[in-house]
């Protein structure tokens, strides 16, 4: 349901957000600060969910003045917002959420959109991303594509509910939309294991492609790619970015659980270490690098509880059943290392880290995407740097 909002209450709200991003950088050009301003975004998330501490979802009260305010609030916050869920009988996982406007509007302006252009968004969601391109180009050059088609309708009759009808569809994104092709820039507000080919082909020759590029779990960030005659090329985005797997080929390269079983076969190898166990969740580079060894299926989380029930390593596994568990706390800077599995899960990492280091602790923007037909190379520095990793496939 589209809640009734009197324009006071949300346009001061919109323009307070529209400042907020403008001073945090994310937000420069007024056309789209224009769009922030006046496409209510609480139209699209009317529902927005909360996590309780035993991991059960609810939804925000927002029957009282003082619920609704702080929903409000919410809404027109640089905050991501949750708004819709996968529920079976024994388990709950988020299906839809509302990016970061802040993010949103830095991918926007970072596709450099002119009058005129036709864009493809990858991952409809709420559809507030599509009123934005929407409020920005005019109904006849926006096009949107999500597979869930519940969702899709509920973005088709709010955006509607808002005078604006973009051309949505209910499919897989990894397809885009040929019938409607080509575009002059495609945006994917979800993160995808490598560059669907499709994509490339629906692009005008020097015509854009954002996306998130995360060819292992938690492994990449947003990569600006242009496409030429031989595919497209680009590089990384300087600032770390995440998003929802493209559900469609997470579906179809959801991990087996029972090949994620850890190889117990052989003796355990144990030795000391001095990298950071939790290096995996907080240095998001060397993870990336690590990622084109390691393989698409991994599993992560943290083992060997202690009386209380605490974990006292952290835990990963590989698909051919090679693992490591890595001690959180030290002794005199080593951690205690121990892996099974044909594989060194734990070396594999600290090759990464050291390559990383070698080149001089270097972040996104030194990083680079070459995507053909035939492969994609992601590459330090320049495209021809020796310094190069084939997504599946390893180190050239």
């Amino acid at each position: 349901m589209i809640l009734e909002t009197p324009a006071l209450e949300w346009r001061s709200r919109a323009r307070r957000l529209a400042d907020d991003l403008a001073a945090a950088g994310k937000l420069w050009s007024p056309e789209w600060r224009k769009a922030i301003e006046e496409v209510p975004r609480h139209t699209f998330t009317p529902d927005v969910l909360r996590r309780d501490s035993d991991g059960t979802w609810h939804r925000q009260d927002t029957s009282t003045e003082h619920g609704r305010n702080e929903w409000l609030d919410r809404v027109y916050s640089n905050t991501a917002l949750l708004t819709a869920t996968t529920d079976t009988a024994t388990s709950s996982s988020l299906r839809s959420s509302s990016s970061m406007p802040g993010l949103m509007t830095r991918m926007l302006e970072t596709l450099d959109i002119q009058d005129g252009h036709r864009v493809l968004e990858i991952g409809t969601g709420t559809g507030y991303n599509a009123g934005l391109l929407s409020h920005r180009l005019g109904d006849a050059n926006v096009f949107s594509i999500d597979i869930e088609p519940d969702l899709v309708q509920l973005a088709r009759d709010r955006l509607a509910g808002l005078g604006y009808r973009p051309t949505l569809r209910a499919a897989d994104g990894a397809d885009g939309l040929i019938e409607f092709a080509p575009f002059d820039r495609i945006i994917a507000t979800c993160a995808v294991p490598a560059i669907p080919k499709a994509w490339i082909d629906q692009t005008r020759p020097s015509g854009v492609i954002l996306a998130d590029l995360k060819p292992s779990r938690g492994a990449g960030s947003l990569v600006r790619l242009v496409r030429d005659d031989n595919g497209a090329e680009g590089r990384f985005d300087p600032v770390y970015a995440a998003f929802m797997d493209m559900r469609s080929q997470r579906a179809a390269q959801s991990p087996d659980r029972k090949r994620l079983a850890k190889d117990r076969s052989g003796t355990p190898r144990h030795r000391r270490s001095a990298l950071d166990p939790n290096t995996p969740w907080n240095s998001l580079l060397v993870w990336f690098l690590a990622s084109f060894e390691l393989g698409a299926d991994i599993g992560l989380g943290y083992s060997r509880p202690d009386e209380a029930g605490r974990p006292t390593a952290s835990s990963i596994t590989l698909a051919d059943g090679s693992w490591a568990e890595v001690t959180l706390t030290d002794e005199h800077g080593t951690h205690e290392v121990i892996e099974g599995g044909p594989h060194s899960v734990w070396g594999i990492i600290e090759s990464a880290h050291e390559t990383w280091v070698d080149l001089g602790k270097p972040g996104w923007e030194r990083f680079g995407l070459t995507a053909t037909k035939d492969r994609q190379i992601v590459w330090f520095d320049t495209p021809s740097n020796s310094h190069s990793w084939v997504l599946g496939g390893g180190n050239c």
